[in-house]
């Protein structure tokens, strides 16, 4: 453990020396990544330097109690001490997910239960919507299809950061456990005999990729098919009198995806592209993952998205995880963005699964 402290913190040394050359100040994207590195890898050094300092003070008691017995009564606590030291750096020492820092893109479509699912499709866009205004970050839905009677069939949200926020706390380090099928039981609306339907949705979490990291996914000449059509509402109808709505096709894999909530075409182009280069990209580390049979994402991360992984039941006012087991009665909470509970247990089960596999040296790389 001390030869990997000291690793990181001979790059984190590294890092405040490049960080002070003028020069990297004059290349905006390479600064951008030079402080999102430094700035993850600070709690370890920090806690690293508190590890190190909670020794050196035990050595020294152990060394002047040989002398002096008195200080023999503060060998317990400096150990207790080193003991707690040890154990937060060995957690900030595990593997971590290297998009943890990024910004998401969070695609939510209605699923088995037709209207009822579309309205609850619509009641977890408010409550991530919420939970990001809770957490200080900026969200907006930036694409959706409205149905009759107000949900959406299908629906896109970008989540943002606002500056630089501390390990652990981006959009992705905490929003990537909610992809998964999400259930619902309740009395639908449109219900007249009071009778509990069960519905389903799906979420789709992608990390979005900053500017200058998306020329990992390149396009040939011939693997994009661009269709504009006209924006439209609810029930199809036309909302614009211009072709401003974009539909790109990626022919290599037949993803589709349009944008038409941008005020021109140009920007729908490029907002429905950057959603193609976060599925394409998503898409490649899957692959990665199912190919090296140890998945990079955590065990709470690699359940199977046909599965569901939430209940969310209103006339018991319960919200309960299958994966984590979390399980409370504060559904109404949840829904206006009370999520970081239910957020915190999924965190909780990936640490614990990573520090397993480090225990018995299985750990990806």
């Amino acid at each position: 453990m001390n030869e990997s402290a000291a690793a990181v913190a001979d790059e984190y040394a590294d890092l405040e020396r490049q960080l002070a050359d003028p020069a990297v100040h004059a290349d905006p994207t390479a600064l951008r990544k030079l402080n999102k590195r430094y700035a993850a890898l600070a709690p370890t050094v920090a806690a690293y330097r508190t590890w190190q300092q909670a020794h050196d003070d035990l050595d020294a008691a152990r060394e002047l109690a040989t002398e002096d017995e008195s200080f023999a009564a503060e060998i317990p606590g400096l150990e207790q001490q080193v003991g707690e030291a040890e154990d937060k750096l060995r957690k900030l020492l595990l593997p971590r997910d290297e998009d943890d820092d990024r910004d998401v893109i969070l695609e939510v479509k209605a699923g088995a239960g037709g209207a009822e699912s579309a309205l609850f499709a619509a009641d977890l866009v408010r409550m991530y919507l919420r939970y990001a205004e809770r957490s200080g970050w900026k969200a907006e839905v930036t694409d959706g299809t409205e149905s009759d009677l107000g949900g959406y069939t299908d629906v896109r949200v970008a989540i943002r950061a606002k500056g630089q926020p501390e390990p652990g706390h981006a959009p992705w380090a905490r929003l990537k456990y909610e992809g998964g099928v999400h259930r619902v039981q309740r009395v639908p609306v449109t219900e007249s005999q009071g009778r509990i339907h069960t519905s389903a949705v799906g979420v789709l979490v992608m990390p979005d990729l900053d500017e200058g990291d998306d020329d990992e996914i390149d396009f040939g000449p011939n693997d994009l098919k661009i269709d504009v059509y006209r924006s439209s509402g609810p029930g199809g109808q036309s909302v614009n009198t211009t072709d401003s709505a974009v539909r790109i096709t990626h022919l290599p894999t037949g993803t589709v995806v349009s944008c038409q909530n941008e005020k021109s075409q140009l920007q729908n182009k490029e907002a429905a592209l950057r959603v193609l280069k976060a599925r394409l990209r998503q898409m490649a580390q899957e692959e990665r993952d199912a190919e090296a049979s140890a998945a990079r994402r955590s065990q709470v991360r690699t359940v199977d998205r046909s599965e569901r992984i939430r209940t969310y039941n209103f006339p018991e006012n319960r919200i309960a995880d299958h994966r984590t087991g979390f399980k409370a009665y504060n559904l109404d909470g949840v829904l206006d963005g009370d999520l970081d509970p239910v957020v915190q247990s999924a965190i909780e089960l990936d640490e614990a699964a990573r520090m397993a596999a480090v225990a018995d040296g299985s750990a990806p790389g």
